[in-house]
């Protein structure tokens, strides 16, 4: 009877003991599976791009795990000598998993929204701020760059097919990353305060009351008037010297020429006078959407390759300057190295993750990633059509 007892508790111990351990191993083999998939749909929508046929994604949506954790135990006799009239304890336990997992795929509106609308400015800062490469950031995320020349707009598209767009606008991103490695890189949305004089007696109580909430508000006895102070925050400039050193009247001046802009421009003033100051130009560098991105990477494994472009004479030295934003690799078998390679169309797609920029490619696939990530900030859970996978 001892034993019996002994065997069940033992019995119950280990089952206690694995269920975090079958927890563990589940949730982060999901994880695995889950970046696993997604990265193989970038690198085939990437091929798909390469070879003009249709961009699509499919999400997971949901993923709903159970397990069934059963132990049992009993006692049964000696099977031989003497011990055989004593019991001898018998107990196992057996744990089943039942995952399901909902994958929805993204089409209609929500495509439009998240795959063909071009990048906003504000996730074009989140990622600098996470200390990405400036040229690798606008390599990829710039569509164009447009500058003011003898009163003219002029843009300069980030494609090799326009040599001399492409190049002119390669030497720009060069030259703020040169600024960016000497930490002289300003990126910051522009601030300033205005300000208004209105008479005391033209405000009610209620009206008061109202503009507390919307302004800093001080009464002057002498003038029997209402100052009222708001902070206006414009888009953001990429500048080689501290904007908080301009007069107010000068941001003001920035913030309304930037506000002429579109939420997808990223404005550039690179003054005289700072490091960088010896190749001075000022522009804003419009963004692109995550298909055109694609795209962009799929083009240049054959009909519009990227090619090298040196920088500007004016341009202080700079750490890196690759000929491909994301070097990819095109083979008929399966490359040695990579770090994920997918078939698609005969061939073998993968990034080149050997030699002496694999840690640029790799910055690049990761920003690729979170691009993706950004882009599809929710996936549905219900109303939308679904397939479901159930084991």
């Amino acid at each position: 009877m001892w034993l019996t007892l002994a065997g069940i508790f033992c019995s119950l111990t280990v089952t206690g003991c694995l269920s975090p351990i079958t927890l563990n191993r589940a949730v982060t083999s999901y994880d695995e599976a889950i970046t696993d998939a997604i990265s193989k749909q970038l690198l085939i929508n990437i091929a798909r791009a390469h070879q003009h046929q249709p961009i699509h994604f499919t999400g997971v949506s949901n993923i709903a795990a159970t397990f069934d954790f059963r132990v049992s135990a009993g006692a049964t006799p000696a099977l031989t000598g003497e011990a055989s009239r004593a019991l001898m304890p018998i107990f196992g336990g057996s744990v089943a998993e039942n995952p399901t997992i909902s994958i929805a795929p993204i089409e209609g509106e929500e495509f439009t929204k998240r795959l063909l609308t071009p990048f906003q400015e504000a996730k074009f800062l989140l990622l600098l701020r996470q200390r990405y490469d400036i040229d690798l950031l606008l390599r990829l995320m710039a569509q164009e760059m447009r500058i003011m020349e003898h009163g003219q707009e002029v843009v300069y598209r980030n494609t090799p097919a326009d040599r001399s767009g492409y190049e002119m606008f390669r030497r720009v991103v060069t030259h703020l990353s040169a600024i960016q490695d000497l930490n002289q890189l300003y990126v910051e949305p522009l601030v300033y305060h205005r300000t208004w004089t209105i008479p005391a007696d033209s405000v009610t109580a209620e009206g008061f009351q109202a503009l507390q909430k919307e302004y800093l508000v001080t009464y002057s006895q002498k003038d029997k008037s209402y100052t009222l102070q708001k902070q206006i925050t414009g888009q953001i400039l990429v500048t080689n010297y501290d904007p908080n050193t301009l007069s107010s009247d000068e941001r003001a001046r920035l913030i309304e020429k930037t506000e002429e802009g579109q939420l997808s421009d990223v404005s550039f003033d690179i003054r005289p006078g700072h490091v960088g100051g010896e190749y001075p130009i000022k522009g804003e560098f419009r963004l692109r959407s995550f298909n055109t991105i694609l795209n962009f990477l799929g083009r240049s494994l054959g009909e519009d390759p990227e090619y090298h472009v040196e920088k500007d004479l004016r341009t202080p030295t700079v750490q890196e300057n690759p000929v491909h934003t994301m070097e990819l690799l095109l083979s008929d078998s399966a490359p040695s190295g990579a770090d994920l390679s997918i078939q698609s169309h005969g061939k073998y797609y993968a990034v080149n993750t050997t030699g002496p920029l694999a840690r640029w490619n790799r910055e690049a696939f990761q920003m690729l990633y979170l691009l993706f990530q950004m882009t599809v900030s929710e996936v549905p859970r219900v109303g939308v059509p679904s397939i479901t996978i159930a084991k």
